[in-house]
């Protein structure tokens, strides 16, 4: 996430100093919160990566962000309608500040200047989340399991700045990160890897194209 001012240092001080925000730890595979109606829930993963994640009435489960550090999530980015329908799971050991949206707009008992800085610097928060959920509507848009994995691929390897990375999923979870059948895509993995626009080992993955 890019910002114009040191946001770890500014979750530092802010989770130890300001009286209304709550710092978790948890381990991977735990649920960190459920979506609940009229909280405003806002939250910053200081650390760890997680999958924010809906379950259907049939059991089928579809991922609908990923957040790594610094990403921000809660239900303040939702139209909440159902409790426990999205549920936050942890992908990896995870820390978590935890902030009700509401207090932005109260002083804490200390008076403590971090709810100004919050405040000030939020547009640009949510605009890096607008940004982000942006990216994600253009790959489920995409017609094809082909034009989702290499529009995908291609997202990934801007952001890391080189033609080859590890999938920051398992490849379960990027089809269901995908919307997509996970028998098709890894048939369409194969086609990829025998027509050259993609090496694959594991979870590492080089393109050919750029």
């Amino acid at each position: 996430m890019k910002t114009s001012f040191d946001l770890e240092k500014f979750i530092e001080d802010f989770s130890t100093n300001c009286n209304k925000v709550q710092l978790k730890t948890f381990s991977k595979n735990e649920t960190v919160t459920s979506y609940i109606k009229n909280r405003n829930q806002l939250c910053i993963l200081i650390k760890g990566t997680a999958d924010l994640v809906r379950y259907d009435l049939n059991g089928n489960r579809t991922i609908v962000e990923h957040f790594s550090k610094n990403s921000l999530f809660g239900e303040v980015f939702y139209d909440i309608t159902t409790n426990n329908e999205l549920l936050v799971e942890a992908r990896a050991n995870c820390t978590v500040l935890f902030y009700i949206y509401d207090d932005l707009f109260q002083k804490c008992k200390q008076n403590c200047k971090f709810h100004k800085e919050l405040a000030e610097n939020l547009p640009q928060l949510i605009l890096n989340k607008v940004t982000d959920l942006n990216m994600r509507i253009e790959l489920l848009t995409k017609r094809s399991i082909r034009d989702k994995l290499l529009g995908y691929f291609s997202l990934i390897s801007t952001r890391n700045l080189s033609p080859s990375f590890e999938l920051p999923f398992s490849l379960t979870d990027l089809a269901d990160y995908l919307s997509v059948d996970r028998s098709a895509m890894m048939r369409e993995l194969k086609l990829l890897k025998e027509d050259g626009f993609i090496e694959k080992s594991g979870n590492r993955i080089t393109l050919n194209y750029r």
